[in-house]
């Protein structure tokens, strides 16, 4: 079963928890901390596998987790990180944040791999935390939250040359005769449902990738009939076969199908509409095409135009050796413009703030990642790591900014959904 999306939740390893241990050894009274820090969080990794051809092994997976970073252990002993899961996809497939629609990755080269969900560190154990001035301090952290994301999945097929034409106007067949494929074929519209590929081999023994997209129709830009299946596999290809049925063996006006095509790929995205094309004149044998073909030229004098008849056999070694030709000038292309990526950098500024302080329902309500993950990773049940986190917060300016928008000691705060009362 050819699948070319799917949704996932993807909820990466929280990191191991540190330690609280003090050395304890015969005639070694005084020994000191030696909690150590807990293993990092199982990261979810996707790689490109040129063997895949479809998504159907995550179609039936909607939640994908890691696991937790081992605990840090007495004798400064380290967790060990957690096993990454590794989730194979084929080439051409496209991850987005679903909840932000930008793009985390676009795997196109074999092997090539990237860290979609990344597991939370581990936690550090309290001989993590000991100085001079606090040699034994009693307590340590808890595990970073593993990243939890929401993702789509996309499977742009990646092919050198895609034909592309109204439902019936002999795409599987031209595929069928220049290549390895064997398509379905049949006389009603929308035989293919699903992109076919075929490598075409010349005498030379040069190839080359053709795909058979499925049928185009009026609306397909905006989802109608086969829609966004046949654009979206499209854009991946490096030149466009305009498939006309020249014979208008169903009353089909050539110059109207066409129109009707470029309408489409231009309302789609502007890139595919550059894309380098040529014309496929099919169906050449029938009693019409020639005088269809006249006035087609007229209407597109500057057009490339190759005239076959796929049912015949006919005219398609002068087509294959032209695409073999003019591939060689086409470069490949980014079908992704640099803003539809989510960005890897974060820039801080010295005015932007890691947090935002607002009052609701009269509770102060402070939210923010950073000040989340530190409250996650704090030991409410250990003093000194409560007393750190209090600290934390003033250093950030959290107590500054609470009395500079009027709140007053004894007022409720709420971090991460928990209530506390403001105190000195």
């Amino acid at each position: 079963m050819f699948i070319d999306e799917v949704k996932l939740k993807l909820i990466a390893g929280n990191g191991g928890d540190g330690c609280t241990s003090f050395r304890r050894e015969k005639y070694v009274p005084m020994g000191g901390p030696d909690g150590g820090n807990g293993g990092h969080g199982g990261n979810i990794v996707f790689t490109a596998e040129k063997g895949l051809k479809t998504l159907i092994d995550l179609k039936y997976h909607k939640i994908i987790k890691a696991t937790k970073g081992e605990n840090g252990k007495g004798k400064n002993m380290t967790g060990k990180n957690a096993s990454d899961i590794i989730i194979k996809v084929p080439l051409g497939t496209t991850i987005y944040d679903d909840d932000t629609n930008l793009i985390l990755a676009d795997l196109t080269v074999d092997k090539e791999s990237v860290v979609v969900a990344s597991g939370g560190r581990g936690g550090k154990g309290n001989k993590a935390f000991a100085t001079h001035d606090k040699p034994a301090p009693s307590f340590s952290e808890l595990g970073e939250p593993g990243e939890i994301r929401y993702i789509r999945c996309e499977l742009k097929l990646l092919a050198d040359v895609g034909l592309i034409g109204m439902p019936s106007v002999g795409k599987s067949t031209i595929l069928a005769n220049v290549s390895n494929s064997n398509p379905k074929i049949a006389s009603y519209h929308f035989t293919t449902l699903t992109p076919n590929l075929g490598v075409v081999t010349l005498k030379d023994n040069t190839s080359f990738v053709m795909a058979d997209l499925p049928g185009l129709i009026k609306g397909a830009s905006k989802g109608i009939g086969l829609g966004n299946l046949f654009l979206k596999h499209a854009s991946r290809t490096k030149i466009l076969a305009h498939v006309i049925d020249m014979g208008s063996s169903e009353g089909r006006d050539p110059i109207s199908d066409y129109e009707t095509i470029r309408e489409e790929i231009i309302s789609y995205k502007n890139n595919l509409a550059n894309k380098k094309e040529i014309i496929i004149a099919n169906k050449m044998d029938l009693p019409l095409a020639k005088d269809n073909l006249e006035k087609f030229k007229k209407q597109y004098p500057d057009k490339i135009i190759f005239e076959i008849s796929a049912l015949n056999n006919s005219g398609l070694d002068k087509l294959i050796n032209y695409l073999k030709d003019l591939l060689k000038e086409v470069d490949n292309e980014n079908i992704y413009q640099e803003d539809e990526y989510e960005k890897t950098i974060v820039y801080r500024f010295k005015n932007e703030k890691p947090y935002t302080i607002s009052k609701e329902d009269g509770i102060w309500v402070i939210r923010g990642k950073q000040i989340e993950t530190l409250f996650k990773m704090t030991r409410w049940d250990e003093e000194e790591a409560v007393i750190r986190f209090q600290r934390k917060l003033k250093n950030m300016g959290i107590e500054e900014e609470l009395e500079r928008l009027g709140a007053n000691k004894g007022d409720e705060i709420l971090i991460n959904n928990y209530v506390f009362e403001w105190k000195d």
